[in-house]
């Protein structure tokens, strides 16, 4: 017999707190391994990503309701607690004595009675006397943190690059699920006709919003397809499609993917080109090139090679001034990607974005010279952070003045992108909460 989908969602988000475990890797093993009920696997998803993304309002809520503070607690009994009160904040469909019953079940089989007792007598607090409110926190910037829950300091530096409203959209818009997108393989089918495969098997779908190569899933395993199976498409979110459109590969070109996995990007140039030339792509880690090649494998891509490389290493391994094209799609801290992986905001700190920059400075400055005169240097981030994005182009600029911002590059994007409030020249920034998409940067440089 499975275990109860809140006892397996307490072990998940005792691990992530415990371990700094993915969230969406763990997730994924333990549907995978566990035998829940396909109809709680929904469940266990919106329990294990809305406690995450709610961390610190739950602890507000909380702190009023345990007397020595939620911080006395153990790990498993706060866990437990959080994972009640997000039940009771957010999701009408269960009754609360539901929730009360067993977060009190869990609490007998785990602790001791003084244990249970407490989580019993916590949760029936809240429900007697109501969750407190944010109205004594005076400062504006405090209370948006502890509102949508998101680290202080994040949205200190936000409100700082951005102004108040946009951090607040932002923080808003990364407590939404995000949608399930998918890109048409546009070797083997338009849009109308992948439409009409996924209705056909029973799919509701509807096209994208940012994206001319997108179809957004609004009800369906889109996974299960054969429509999938067979490579007619392929997940991706809309604002990452635009980044091979930015690239602007044509058929018969050479093109260097130098941090690719898992292939999304790669995939997509290599069918923008028809099939014709070639794309080389990179990633430092051998099983994460396998899942290149496995997308490369169902899409029919034969114009796509993949292995395992150091990105700042390249010049080594290939002439300098050859290619038409180069991608660096770099590593970085995921800040655009908070609504699918909510645990990066609990995870990075300031240190790790300026380290993360010297990175990013690294490989751009090796792949820069793999481009050949006339070329172009694409660099793009699922991050909105300036100083991974702005700061970077106007870093190698400064050391590489055979380079200049490409101002044909807003000629290649949809018209939906090029209205954005934050498209400059050679540069775009999307923000969350402007599409319903994950935040990317993507930023086109030319070789004189």
């Amino acid at each position: 017999m499975s275990k109860p989908v809140r006892e397996v969602a307490l072990e998940i988000l005792l691990q992530i707190e415990k371990n700094q475990a993915y969230s969406n890797l763990l997730l994924n093993q333990t549907v995978n391994r566990t035998k829940l009920d396909p109809r709680d696997v929904g469940l266990l998803t919106e329990l294990v990503y809305g406690t995450i993304q709610r961390r610190d309002t739950l602890d507000f809520y909380l702190q009023s309701f345990v007397k020595k503070g939620v911080n006395s607690l153990q790990d498993w009994v706060k866990v437990l607690l959080r994972l009640s009160v997000y039940q009771l904040a957010y999701l009408d469909r269960i009754p609360d004595r539901a929730v009360v019953h067993e977060a009190v079940t869990i609490a007998k089989k785990r602790g001791h009675k003084g244990i249970s007792g407490m989580v019993n007598g916590v949760l029936r607090s809240i429900l007697r006397e109501g969750l407190p409110t944010f109205d004594k926190i005076e400062d504006d910037l405090e209370r948006l943190a502890l509102e949508t829950s998101f680290p202080i300091w994040l949205v200190k530096r936000w409100s700082d690059q951005f102004g108040y409203e946009q951090t607040k959209a932002m923080c808003e818009s990364s407590l939404v699920p995000p949608s399930v997108t998918v890109r048409v393989n546009k070797i083997k089918a338009t849009v109308e006709d992948a439409i009409s495969l996924l209705e056909e098997e029973g799919l509701e779908v509807r096209k994208g919003v940012l994206s001319e190569d997108a179809i957004i899933i609004e009800k369906g395993n889109v996974f299960k397809t054969n429509a999938y199976r067979d490579g007619y498409i392929t997940a991706q979110d809309e604002s990452s499609m635009l980044v091979a459109r930015a690239v602007g590969t044509e058929p018969n070109m050479t093109v260097i993917d130098a941090c690719a996995a898992p292939g999304g990007k790669s995939t997509h140039m290599a069918e923008l080109m028809e099939g014709q030339g070639k794309v080389l792509s990179f990633d430092l880690h051998e099983h994460k090139v396998k899942l290149i090649r496995e997308q490369a494998s169902r899409l029919g891509l034969d114009n796509i090679t993949a292995t395992a490389l150091d990105a700042r290493t390249l010049t080594s391994q290939y002439d300098k001034n050859q290619f038409d094209r180069v991608l660096v799609d770099a590593p970085c801290s995921g800040f655009g990607v908070i609504r699918r992986k909510p645990d990066i905001k609990w995870s990075k700190e300031l240190k790790d974005i300026q380290a993360i920059q010297r990175i990013q400075l690294d490989i751009l400055t090796e792949a820069a010279q793999l481009v050949k005169n006339g070329g172009k240097l694409i660099y793009s981030t699922c991050t909105v952070d300036k100083e991974e994005n702005e700061l970077v182009i106007e870093k190698f600029l400064n050391e590489h003045p055979h380079f200049t911002l490409d101002e044909t590059l807003s000629e290649r994007l949809p018209l939906k992108a090029r209205q954005s409030t934050t498209f400059e020249n050679g540069m775009i920034t999307i923000l969350p909460q402007d599409f319903e998409t994950d935040g990317f940067f993507i930023a086109s440089l030319v070789k004189q």
